[in-house]
């Protein structure tokens, strides 16, 4: 039987880091800030947002608030962008994805300043990761290494396999279980034999956006299973890309859904904007 990894329990470890440190630096007068942008009123969106000004709040960030409307044009909101770039009282820029279909993704991602995008998202960001230098993190990649560090779970000399290769987790995923010194194998829906590989994992991290995928067929006895999906069942009840209740049986240590890897990445969003007011103190 796994033994859970209770990302609620270590969410708060690190938001009360964060909490003193911002302490520590509002005795100096320099206070941290973050620009929260959302265009439109999708409804899992604004949940997200707002948790993310609850977190703010509990740490001692101020938070910028920017509600736009649905038809708000790319033109208006990289204009917002850059002058939030220029603000020297401005940290961190965060804008809720998805947008809607007249704004580009890309384009918004990139007019933000490598140095105020906390989201890790950037090409500058990724690159840095990449290379092995300094700079901001992906926060669902950053929240799950914290997981690991702080259960104790040693990635070194480890198999890794990760099953997804999107921009926002698969790829950072991978880059920094590299970067603590895991063998690390990258799987995606073209890949064949699924199970044979990720059948050898010591840790083995879900994010392939499919409900209840990973079964205990696809596991060894023992491994490390990390769950990033989060998917609404007909029931009402939350799941995630792994069968938690055949997988528990044989895992040593596994991550439930919800209260694993998802408060974690709010907790990583609050280091990284901790981390953009220190490198300019830097």
């Amino acid at each position: 039987m796994a033994e859970i990894i209770d990302g609620k329990k270590i969410s708060a470890q690190i938001k009360e880091e964060v909490k003193v440190a911002v302490a520590e630096l509002a005795k100096r007068e320099i206070f941290v800030t973050l620009a929260v942008i959302q265009v439109g009123a999708d409804p899992a969106s604004s949940v997200y947002v707002g948790n993310k000004k609850k977190a703010c709040e509990y740490v001692g960030f101020r938070s910028l608030s920017y509600e736009l409307p649905e038809e708000t044009t790319q033109e208006e909101l990289l204009s917002l962008i850059e002058e939030l770039n220029g603000r020297a009282d401005v940290n961190g820029i965060l804008v809720q994805l998805p947008l809607p279909e007249q704004i580009s993704e890309e384009n918004v991602i990139q007019t933000i300043s490598p140095d105020k995008d906390v989201d890790g998202f950037h090409v500058q960001n990724v690159g840095r990761l990449n290379v092995g230098t300094k700079g901001f993190v992906s926060c669902t990649p950053a929240g799950i290494i914290e997981l690991l560090k702080r259960t104790g779970i040693s990635i070194e000399g480890k198999e890794c396999v990760v099953v997804g290769r999107s921009n926002i987790v698969g790829k950072p995923m991978a880059a920094l279980l590299l970067r603590e010194n895991g063998t690390v194998t990258v799987c995606h829906s073209r890949t064949k034999n699924l199970a044979e590989i990720t059948g050898r994992a010591d840790i083995l991290i879900a994010a392939l956006g499919k409900p209840k995928f990973i079964t205990e067929e696809y596991i060894k006895d023992g491994a490390v299973v990390i769950d990033v999906g989060i998917h609404r069942q007909e029931n009402g009840k939350l799941c995630g890309d792994v069968d938690f209740d055949s997988v528990k049986e044989k895992a040593s240590y596994i991550t439930p859904v919800p209260g694993g890897v998802g408060p974690m990445t709010i907790a990583m969003l609050m280091v990284n904007c901790l981390q953009s007011t220190e490198n300019i103190l830097d």
